[in-house]
């Protein structure tokens, strides 16, 4: 696999991974409890040994509004960039410093929360005002049928939206999903980019390839990310980083196209190349 890991046609940049150590706090409804640490340091490892060269940080639900271990992390390591999960009160001076320090972006979390977001509510409609100012994104993961209503809403917030994990579509219907639907309308309209993540989180390796290859129909890689989901929260010690660039492939045979996918449009979207 090493020629598959190094090289010109290694990613350029992961777009989802998460950073934490085991002495963080936990939100009361995390729903998982880190069994190590996820240091900076040792993703930045990671990254050189597979010829990664720029990485975007994803919030980790685990820890809510305790954003501190990853601006620090992005004090000290300039190739990356992060997302915050803020309040929604939060005002335009913390977001401006945020930005200085390496923030892109906002996640909204839709599941395994007790109050998900309501986008329609004054104090939302206020942060998503803000995050367009800034020119952020907002990252979300939602269920399928949540979905068409949070696309609904960024977009009318004139907001860019990326999803997480190809929209993590329901199961039982896969494509004919819904909000998967939902998403591949959203990306024809030119404002939401979706992640091809997680892949080891699906069914099965054909669901996953499934989607990567309605999705790569619909847009031609142009609105696609790729992330590797280190430290695979739930999974760790049954995926390696290595593999999440192999299935990258399986997903998207063309090199072409995994420059696009894994290079030129992140780093546009995160870098502002």
């Amino acid at each position: 696999m090493s020629e598959i890991l190094q090289g010109a046609d290694a990613p350029l940049v992961d777009a989802h991974f998460h950073l934490y150590t085991t002495d963080m706090p936990l939100t009361p409804w995390a729903w998982h409890h880190p069994p190590e640490d996820a240091s900076a340091e040792q993703f930045i490892a990671l990254m050189d040994q597979h010829g990664i060269g720029f990485g975007v940080i994803a919030a980790a639900s685990l820890h809510g509004q305790y954003n501190d271990y990853v601006i620090r992390s992005m004090r000290r390591h300039p190739r990356l960039r992060g997302t915050a999960f803020v309040r929604p009160e939060t005002d335009m001076y913390t977001l401006e410093r945020m930005k200085a320090d390496g923030m892109v972006g906002i996640r909204l979390f839709f599941r395994r929360v007790p109050e998900p977001p309501d986008l329609r509510s004054p104090e939302y409609r206020l942060l998503l005002r803000r995050v367009r100012d800034l020119d952020w994104h907002v990252h979300t993961l939602a269920s399928g049928e949540a979905l068409p209503e949070v696309i609904k809403a960024t977009e009318d917030a004139g907001v860019k939206l990326v999803i997480d994990h190809f929209g993590k579509p329901d199961e039982r219907l896969g494509v004919n999903c819904p909000g998967f639907k939902a998403i591949l309308a959203a990306v024809e309209r030119g404002r939401t980019w979706v992640k091809l993540s997680g892949g080891f989180r699906m069914p099965s390796p054909e669901a996953a390839r499934s989607y990567a290859r309605v999705l790569l129909g619909v847009s031609g890689g142009e609105r696609l990310v790729w992330g590797s989901d280190w430290p695979f929260a739930a999974f760790e010690g049954r995926v390696s980083y290595g593999q999440t660039i192999a299935d990258l492939h399986d997903w998207v045979p063309d090199a072409a196209t995994r420059r696009l996918i894994t290079a030129d449009t992140p780093m546009r979207l995160y870098f502002g190349n």
